[in-house]
């Protein structure tokens, strides 16, 4: 009985490792591209921003709309699956350049709005009654997949950057066909066609709860993609200059990938004390590797400068599942797909605004462009006060938190 009721939890989790690894596929050959291109840093900004771009624009198509919850989860996850691994293909075999690279990134961004957050709705849709801890195995997913074009590079270190971009394509192809073999889960009708909630989707922020998780969340997004875009250049820049035995791609991978322990401990906690306090400690741990590093990096050994990104890319992701969860316990029922939409619409505009802010000012201020990841943490625990102040108030009640 355990094993049917965690299979399609699973069954989904793997999906989202294989479709999410079309996110960083880009960023996983940077080198090579910026040699073949000829373009800096700020051009390999410019094609994270273009994914991040389009997957705004995605979200708030399928959140705004309503195509989020009038479609089945499984088809709309399995058809934008196909289509970015299209575009991921012809990314490499088509672009020649950053301006049709671009493009093809920006498709891809799109496609990944039809991945995240719907995979999330699916997870819903199957474990209702353990959201936090279910999501946490999805975020750790995401996050694993984020991380899997740097360990293709590293195992695949003589290969060329098109091998390394298209194995991302055949991952998310495979992610396809499982979800459309698992279907959908029984706890989440369809919105009916023609119902609609008082204002949209957007009168869901009228509640305080989901108000303050939603801050809490956008704080977190100001650092998380943009620390997960400054790994591998942070790791060659201020590591591998000073221990060149150890592999840039490699150490990026197992830096990015160990948030998906970070997700599946957060996950494990938040059955036993709820998702209001791992939400808060993660974010507070992070928050202050972010300070230590920006502060003290000149000081730090190279060795223990690894171990503070080791605990920061734990940390950085463990509270993600613990936010969304808290948003879909918080939202109307037939508004879970476009209220999980919309607000990873507006975190990842937030994406875009730190990723160019923190790539143009890498190369002048170094390790020190950490400081500008340190706000998000810092006005995330403050946006995301009402919350833990009502968690740790003795009347409060802990079983939905």
């Amino acid at each position: 009985m355990p094993f049917r009721r965690s299979f399609p939890v699973a069954t989904i989790a793997i999906a989202q490792l294989f479709g999410t690894s079309l996110w960083f596929s880009a960023n996983s050959v940077a080198p090579n591209l910026m040699h073949a291109w000829g373009i800096g840093v700020s051009g390999i900004g410019l094609l994270t921003n273009s994914v991040q771009l389009g997957f705004i624009l995605g979200t708030l198509t399928f959140s705004l709309s309503g195509l989020a919850d009038r479609f089945p989860a499984s088809a709309i996850f399995a058809v934008c699956a196909v289509l970015g691994a299209m575009f991921n293909a012809g990314f490499a075999l088509v672009s020649q350049g950053l301006l049709t690279g671009a493009v093809f990134r920006f498709m891809v961004g799109i496609c990944l709005a039809g991945i995240y957050p719907i995979g999330m709705k699916l997870v819903v849709s199957w474990a209702p009654a353990r959201t936090g801890s279910a999501l946490a195995y999805l975020v750790g997913m995401l996050t694993l997949g984020t991380a899997l074009p740097q360990g293709v590079r590293f195992f695949g270190a003589h290969w060329n950057w098109q091998i390394v971009i298209l194995t991302s394509s055949g991952l998310a192809l495979a992610g396809a066909l499982l979800i459309l073999v698992l279907g959908d889960g029984p706890h989440l009708a369809l919105r009916p066609r023609g119902s609609q909630m008082r204002g949209g989707v957007l009168a869901a922020f009228r509640s305080r709860n989901l108000r303050a998780v939603a801050l809490g969340y956008f704080g977190h997004m100001w650092e998380l993609y943009t620390f997960w875009t400054l790994v591998p250049l942070i790791v060659a820049t201020a590591v591998n200059a000073r221990l060149p035995q150890l592999s840039v791609p490699g150490l990026a991978f197992v830096i990015i990938a160990v948030g998906s322990l970070g997700c599946v401990v957060g996950g494990v906690m938040s059955r036993k004390i709820g998702s209001v306090p791992v939400a808060t400690l993660a974010l507070t741990i992070s928050g202050a590797c972010c300070l230590v590093a920006a502060a003290a990096w000149r000081q730090l050994s190279p060795q223990t400068l690894v171990v503070l990104l080791l605990v920061w890319g734990a940390a950085v992701v463990a509270d993600s599942p613990q936010f969304s969860a808290l948003s879909a316990q918080a939202a109307p029922p037939d508004l879970v797909g476009s209220v999980l939409a919309i607000q990873s619409s507006v975190g990842f505009a937030i994406t875009i605004a730190s990723i160019a802010l923190a790539t143009s000012l890498l190369g002048r201020l170094g390790l020190r462009v950490t400081w500008v990841l340190l706000p998000g943490p810092v006005l995330g625990l403050i946006g995301f006060y009402p919350m833990w102040r009502m968690y740790y108030r003795p009347s409060s009640n802990r079983k939905n938190t």
